[in-house]
């Protein structure tokens, strides 16, 4: 049995109509998948380099913006 998604507590749709799993939701699932979501509470352990250090600095940069 599947677990029933809650927006604004799982998820949120963006604008463009993207789906974005929120970082509770990613918590509690408890890994990293490795697809470099927008709101990974796991520092994006499970990317690849390049693409981890690159996700990494755009977090970090977006904190610096707010």
């Amino acid at each position: 049995m599947s677990k029933q998604l809650t927006e604004g507590k799982d998820y949120v749709l963006l604008p463009d109509g993207r789906l974005v799993f929120t970082a509770s939701y990613l918590t509690e699932r408890g890994y990293c998948c490795g697809n470099g979501c927008r709101n990974c509470p796991y520092d994006y352990m499970n990317v690849p380099e390049p693409n981890r250090s690159k996700l990494i600095a755009e977090r970090n940069e977006e904190k610096r913006s707010q």
